[in-house]
């Protein structure tokens, strides 16, 4: 074999190795899950975690609120406000672990919005699959 049929082979090879993996770490790239927003009230360690669909179409930034009450009588108010990601999901971490009446989640996207009732005293780490297009 000539040296330029050995170069011409080992570009060859050089090239299909590095052709492959460029393919097999695309591939890998592609297959990563988008990470799930979490906002955090700092009020205990329960949990309540959203899926949000649109007649089983997953919605994205759908608008999860929450408004928590706490202290003495109740003064102290926290808003929360958190959007999904493009599988729908949306968690509100650092909720208490009691409370005297339980957590009103409200969903919006667009025109359409339902009320979620969660109580962390009786499930602290909840998770809630909504859809917004079912009545």
């Amino acid at each position: 074999m000539t040296s330029k049929g050995v170069l011409r082979t080992l570009r060859l090879f050089v090239f299909t190795g590095a052709g492959l993996l460029f393919i097999r770490g695309s591939a890998a790239v592609g297959q990563d899950k988008p990470e799930i927003p979490v906002v955090d009230a700092y009020l205990g360690r329960c949990t309540a975690t959203f899926t949000v669909r649109d007649n089983q179409k997953p919605v994205y930034n759908a608008k999860i609120n929450l408004i928590v009450r706490s202290g003495a009588l109740g003064v102290r108010k926290t808003e929360l406000q958190v959007g999904t990601n493009t599988e729908g999901k949306g968690r509100v971490a650092g909720l208490p672990e009691k409370t005297k009446k339980p957590l009103q989640f409200e969903i919006r996207y667009g025109e359409l919005s339902k009320t979620i009732l969660a109580n962390p005293s009786e499930k602290c780490d909840a998770t809630f699959d909504v859809d917004l297009g079912a009545k």
